[in-house]
């Protein structure tokens, strides 16, 4: 250990060509961007969805509560399935959950069907990080970590980029329900292709027993991690989710121009992912996190500074670098915890952090929206996200030269 490299870190045949090792990573891109706009699509369908049901924002905001509720519950039990199973099979019953549950929340005839249907996608979602990670950190080799994750992440980021015009496209020609039909319908397709021609994960993860729960807690560098993918949640689904409704309701902007506007600040996401991941293994993954929330804090604090003739530039480059976060935060995660246990840091850190963004944040975000304001959520909440910005400039990491396994 230390900063001595074992023999098979020097190896040539260790150290293959990233190109030839990322195949398999893409069929999990596929799923994981079906996974991901399963959980997104809601944002731009939020406006008309308030309609047709008669809620408010706080009630709207509370919907991504629900999702994010389920996702946690789904990543705390992850680990107790891949450990009987595979993390394949966890994969597997990851993508049959989310297409059976958009396909119930597309039929949902009440405000009790819709948040039961709601939860049960989070949950469903929650199943397939954790086995993804363990599945793509066993078949790529560390040196490539960063540029893997980032690979596996231009999923969420053409999520968001593409969501919008789904939205608009079943919004002109059909409904959301249908929306939420179709994309279910695929996912079961998807995971069906996956489970006869995908490879890895082919082996159990860890069981959140009290021994390995019990050193992960006592990480110092754990609770840390908890608190920076919250805010890394926050600039990307927390703020999304509900910057179609504040645009819309509060600054009074076209339903479809308001849609296009957040659908183009996220079309640079798949560049910018890809170059996070390379960021990530250059200056490292605390370095990475800390210059992505700083700079996406204060970008988002001007979400609600700006007047009206600059809101569209600012949504435009509110997104810029929180695509950083990510390969550099699920890189910190498998660093701070040994092979074995990979799936426990992902199935632990990343349902709180989408409790704090992707639940309490859009809450939060709709509830100032009652209150007659929903600027001062958003200038609120990018002041948090840039104060535990720098917090993670404490964050400690192993060296990177030290073996993987």
């Amino acid at each position: 250990m230390g900063d001595i490299k074992s023999a098979a870190d020097e190896s040539p045949m260790a150290a293959q060509s990233f190109v030839r090792q990322v195949g398999p990573v893409v069929f999990l891109v596929v799923i994981f961007f079906l996974n991901f706009v399963s959980r997104i699509i809601l944002a731009p369908l939020l406006p008309t969805i308030e309609h047709e049901l008669a809620i408010s924002h706080g009630q709207a905001g509370f919907f991504f509560f629900l999702i994010s509720a389920g996702y946690l519950a789904g990543l705390l039990l992850s680990g107790f399935l891949s450990s009987r199973l595979t993390h394949r099979s966890a994969i597997i019953a990851s993508g049959t959950g989310v297409g059976a549950s958009l396909l119930v929340v597309s039929w949902a005839g009440g405000l009790w069907t819709m948040p039961c249907g709601l939860f049960a996608l989070g949950f469903a979602s929650g199943l397939y990080m954790p086995s993804a990670i363990a599945t793509i950190t066993s078949l790529i080799d560390r040196q490539h970590w960063g540029k893997a994750i980032a690979v596996h992440e231009l999923a969420p980021n053409l999520a968001f980029f593409s969501a919008p015009f789904i939205a608009e496209l079943f919004l002109r020609w059909l409904t959301w329900r249908a929306a939420l039909g179709a994309l279910g319908a695929g996912a079961i397709v998807v995971i069906l292709a996956f489970s006869r021609y995908g490879r890895g994960g082919d082996f159990p993860g860890e069981a959140p027993t009290a021994s390995a729960v019990g050193l992960l807690m006592r990480t110092s560098s754990f609770w840390l991690m908890v608190l920076l993918f919250g805010m890394g949640v926050s600039v990307t689904v927390g703020v999304y989710a509900m910057l179609p409704l504040y645009l819309v309701s509060e600054r009074h902007i076209d339903p479809t121009w308001a849609n296009m506007i957040v659908a183009f600040s996220r079309s640079y996401g798949p560049i910018l992912g890809l170059l996070g991941g390379w960021a990530s293994d250059r200056l490292g993954p605390k370095r990475t996190m800390v210059v992505s929330l700083t700079f996406t804090g204060i970008v988002t604090l001007l979400l609600g500074a700006v007047s009206n003739s600059w809101i569209s530039s600012v949504v435009l480059f509110q997104p810029l670098l929180a695509v950083w976060f990510f390969p550099a935060g699920f890189a910190a995660l498998a660093m701070i915890t040994p092979p074995q246990a990979r799936n426990l840091s992902v199935g632990f850190t990343v349902p709180f952090g989408f409790m704090i963004g992707g639940g309490a944040v859009p809450t939060f975000i709709g509830v100032m929206g009652d209150a007659g304001s929903f600027a001062l959520g958003l200038m609120m909440t990018g002041a948090l996200i840039f104060g535990v910005g720098i917090a993670g400039l404490w964050l400690k990491l192993p060296d990177r030269s030290q073996p993987s396994t």
